[in-house]
């Protein structure tokens, strides 16, 4: 044992060394083939905590910005039902509408409040880090559909779970995003929807104990975000302001860390390109090259969302991957939550999605398709204003082996088959289906959606 302690000792001396060093002081230990090498796997890495701080600044820290929320620790619900007018959010979704917060924690843990809900109504509240990992879930899968008060605690929290609290959730960052999705059955149940968002809660933990607040944590100076910052060499300042936020580092990544500081990779640590050496900074420069020409590469064969999202368990290190559901579509459900998959298709040709006897999406709660113009990927306006067709469709007709057709066409599919139709544009357009609480087998990928066949 004190043979491990002293190991530990000399590599948290060695850490600190190497994190105070200067730029050039820290080149001096790495070949210019190490330096691109390392600058490649760093800029992988960043890629996707810095892409969802595109993001989270905005709702979080920018009262200018159309996305603002609020600030940190409140909610902003939307609850209207999306339209082809609505042209602000690519590839909406009908099927739940969101209540966005980003929490502070570092003064203290936030308590998240959500009301019993009705056996027919699902929910979810998805806890997000600042790496994008999913670690948490509130909500009827994972948490049923009674009343709760769920604890949120940061890196530093070391507390007991308090009196009233249904279970406490550690996050490994101090900010942490929450995205609440809440069923949504058509126009005529957004107000339900809104009354449930209504009973949505956050509150201090020292607010909901009755007790003083702590000390306000420091201020922050949040840089603003930029396009070609964050895509070229400068995007080891936007990696080190937010590994401020995670702190201690996890111990998976201590090694990583160490290796990280030859670059000038630190928690906090300023960055200067133009302090940087020449030599340094143009072997930065082309393993970021090298980055984005193997991301391109995976990018092009990744053709499913499902496991581009989870836990830090869950995706084992898998630091391309992780990125690839930044590139995607950022805060995607884990795939437990639920299951996506599509078709792009054309509209010049009627087409039909047959499901077999047994075959129907496996969902534990709902399923559906929601059609998308191309290549804006908004929702299409057609004369029966329908935009997405599932299994809470009014109307949808089975056949009498429990069998199901959709017709997709950009006219009427005839007599007797425009209630299971879905109108299309008359160029190409993509369908996204989405399964909320997939079976085993789906998760597993034992199951897809059937091919579009082109209507006879």
């Amino acid at each position: 044992m004190t043979m491990i302690r002293t190991g530990l000792k000399i590599v948290v001396a060695v850490l600190l060394l190497l994190l105070s060093a200067p730029v050039s002081m820290q080149a001096q230990t790495a070949t210019p083939d190490e330096v691109r090498a390392l600058a490649k796997e760093a800029y992988v890495y960043a890629y996707a905590p810095i892409a969802s701080y595109q993001t989270w600044s905005k709702q979080a820290t920018a009262p200018n910005a159309p996305e603002y929320v609020g600030g940190f620790n409140t909610f902003r619900h939307y609850s209207q039902a999306f339209t082809p007018d609505n042209k602000d959010i690519v590839t909406p979704n009908n099927d739940t509408p969101y209540s966005w917060a980003w929490l502070d924690l570092r003064a203290e843990p936030m308590v998240l409040s959500v009301p019993a809900v009705p056996k027919d109504r699902y929910y979810v509240m998805q806890l997000i880090d600042l790496f994008t990992f999913n670690f948490g879930y509130v909500g009827v899968r994972a948490t049923g559909f009674d009343a709760g008060s769920y604890l949120i605690a940061g890196p530093g929290w070391k507390g007991e779970k308090p009196k009233g609290i249904t279970a406490v959730i550690p996050a490994e960052t101090e900010i942490v995003g929450v995205l609440g999705r809440t069923s949504l059955n058509g126009p005529e149940d957004v107000e339900n929807v809104k009354a449930i968002q209504a009973q949505y809660k956050l509150q201090p933990l020292s607010t909901f104990l009755g007790r003083s607040a702590p000390a306000a944590a420091p201020a922050i100076a949040f840089p603003p975000y930029d396009v070609g910052k964050a895509t070229g060499h400068d995007f080891i300042g936007y990696l080190n302001f937010l590994l401020q936020f995670a702190q201690p580092t996890v111990p998976d990544e201590t090694e990583l860390m160490v290796r990280f500081a030859k670059i000038g990779i630190a928690p906090g640590k300023p960055w200067d390109a133009s302090k940087v050496d020449p030599a340094l900074l143009s072997a930065i420069d082309a393993g970021i090259g090298d980055a984005k020409t193997e991301m391109k590469k995976v990018a092009e064969t990744t053709l499913s969302s499902n496991g581009l999202f989870g836990s830090r368990a869950f995706m084992h290190g898998d630091y391309m991957t992780r990125a690839m559901g930044a590139e995607k579509g950022l805060f995607g459900n884990s795939i437990e939550e639920a299951w996506y998959g599509g078709y792009i298709l054309d509209g010049s040709k009627p087409m039909v999605i047959h499901f077999g006897p047994g075959e129907l999406p496996p969902a534990k709660f709902f399923w559906s398709l929601t059609l998308y113009t191309l290549p804006d990927r908004l929702l299409f306006a057609n004369e029966l204003n329908r935009y997405s067709i599932g299994d809470r469709t009014k109307g949808l007709v089975y056949r009498k082996d429990k069998s199901l057709n959709i017709y997709l066409s950009h006219t009427s599919p005839g007599k007797g088959k425009e209630t299971n139709w879905l109108p299309t544009p008359e160029g190409k357009y993509s369908i996204v289906g989405r399964i909320y609480g997939p079976s085993p087998d789906a998760i597993a990928g034992k199951w897809s959606l059937p091919k579009a066949e082109v209507m006879k």
